[in-house]
Formats: C-alpha cells, sequence, structure tokens
C-alpha cells in the first residue's frame, strides 16, 4: 500500500494534486479567518471584522510577515517546478551518457558533462577529471555527489526558516500591541472603555494569526520538498555509480598472468620436486 502511494506520489500529475489541494486548504483556512458571520454585513469598516483589525494593526511586523508570506510561496512554487525528475536528471541527458560510454568516446563525454549541468553529470564530470586511477574517480565522485546534495536542502532550508520565524514574528506584533494597550489603559487612569481594550488585544492578536498562517504551508511544503530531494539524490548517486562502473579502467594485472603461455598448469603446481637417490657406501674390503 505504501509502495503504491509512494508510486503515485512520485509522478507530476499527483504532485500537482497535492499543491492544489494545499492551495486550497489555505484558502478555504484565510476565507473562514476573513469572512463574515451571517448576522454580520459584509463591510470592511465594521470594527468586528478581522480585515478592519488587520487594517488597524499594520505595522512593521505585520509587513514583515506579508513579505515573507511572498517570498515562501515564490520559493514553494520553484521548489515544485525544480524538484522533478525531468529537471534534475533529464532522462534525454542520461541516455546520452550511455551511449557515449557504450561507444567508448570518452572525450566528447567529458565536453558534455562538462556543459550539461544536471545531478548524474557534474557528478560524473568530476570524476572523468580524475581518470584514470579509479580509487580516485570514486572519491572525486563521492565528493560532487556530497556537495550537490547539500547544495539541494540549503535551496529549501529558507522555508523551515521562514516557517519557524512566521510564529515569533507574530508573537512579536502580539506582545507590541498587548504593550500598546495597556498603555492606553494606564494612561486613562484605569478608567478606560473596556470594549476599547478589547479591541486593542484583538489588534494585538492579528499577528499571531498571520504568523501562523505564514508558518503553516512553509513547514508543510519544506516537510514534502526535503523528502522528495532525498528520493531524487539517491536515485541520482545510484545511476551515477552504475555509470562509473562502465568506464572503470583496467586494473594492471601481474606479468606472468598476462604474458601468452605462461598460465600455470594445476599438475605443475601440485607436483612434488623429485630429490636425487643417494648411492649406497661402498663396502670395505678385508685384506
Amino acid at each position: 500500500m505504501h509502495t503504491n502511494l509512494w508510486r503515485r506520489y512520485a509522478g507530476s500529475k499527483f504532485r500537482l494534486l497535492v499543491m492544489i489541494a494545499m492551495f486550497g486548504a489555505s484558502m478555504l483556512i484565510v476565507g473562514r479567518a476573513f469572512g463574515q458571520t451571517a448576522d454580520q454585513t459584509p463591510n470592511v469598516n465594521n470594527p468586528d471584522s478581522i480585515v478592519h483589525l488587520f487594517r488597524q494593526s499594520i505595522g512593521v511586523v505585520s509587513i514583515t510577515i506579508i513579505l515573507l508570506s511572498v517570498i515562501s510561496v515564490t520559493l514553494i512554487i520553484q521548489g515544485f517546478i525544480k524538484c522533478r525528475r525531468e529537471v534534475f536528471m533529464p532522462a534525454a541527458a542520461t541516455a546520452t551518457m550511455r551511449d557515449l560510454i557504450t561507444q567508448k568516446h570518452f572525450k566528447e563525454l567529458v565536453e558534455f558533462t562538462e556543459a550539461d549541468g544536471s545531478f548524474i553529470s557534474r557528478a560524473l564530470n568530476a570524476a572523468l577529471k580524475r581518470a584514470p586511477h579509479y580509487n580516485a574517480m570514486k572519491e572525486a565522485m563521492e565528493t560532487a555527489l556530497g556537495e550537490q546534495t547539500a547544495e539541494q536542502f540549503r535551496r529549501i532550508e529558507f522555508l523551515n526558516i521562514i516557517g519557524n520565524l512566521g510564529p515569533l514574528l507574530g508573537l512579536l506584533g502580539t506582545v507590541i500591541g498587548m504593550i500598546d494597550a495597556f498603555s492606553a489603559l494606564h494612561a486613562a487612569e484605569g478608567q478606560a472603555n473596556p470594549a476599547d481594550l478589547a479591541l486593542g488585544i484583538s489588534e494585538a492578536l492579528v499577528n499571531t494569526m498571520l504568523g501562523l498562517m505564514l508558518a503553516v504551508p512553509c513547514l508543510a511544503a519544506f516537510g514534502i520538498l526535503r523528502t522528495m530531494v532525498d528520493r531524487l539524490t539517491v536515485q541520482g548517486a545510484l545511476e551515477s555509480e552504475e555509470m562509473l562502473l562502465l568506464i572503470k579502467p583496467v586494473e594492471a594485472r601481474p606479468a606472468a598472468v598476462v604474458r601468452a603461455g605462461a598460465v600455470p598448469q594445476p599438475a605443475a603446481i601440485l607436483r612434488k620436486p623429485t630429490l636425487p637417490t643417494p648411492s649406497p657406501a661402498p663396502i670395505p674390503t678385508t685384506e
């Protein structure tokens, strides 16, 4: 069951459905947050509406959250576009490299991997620069694979950072709003209208809501993209090592084995050396 679900997720259509579902869920949350109840008029100037509270609580923190929201949406779209097998390691590039290896056109292979920027090409190019020593080629490929894997994870790490900063920024905005509300209560010497105090606290809590609305999609997208990057990098590493084995140089062999007609025969190896038979000692004669 898990295998079939994973195969469906690996397909582009299923990933598209996941993106649409996430976008629909986000829009539903936003709609419920900013929607009006049945007994309220759809007037944004109504002090009880969240839109009005949002407009009243606009500040440095809320503007920062809005900017981070725009950046996170851009990163999420780019992540789902780039974390695909067709972009990560195109089938055409992989087939071209296999054909060049089969035909033993290693010079053209070096030029192709130098110009191509796919995951496998960059790893194979680093190995080809260390030819013909196989151990050095393998170490260079492992280093290139590690660098590319870290680079792919760094690209989506910003979503994790933004997702963790969202609630903190919302809490900061709420604390600032609460300080302003109680400062106004203190200035009125405790004679402030409770309705005004409640309105100030509501405006302060809007920043918390914005921070959570920023964090939830970012962390959800980061978890999905991290799984996709991990799967693609593992597949790319396996295919790169397979291609490296196809171009593995012939190891040096002992000269006694390579020389024609010098293959030792089992009988010659097992035959015991013959020792000379000692001659009998002369018999002494009596005179």
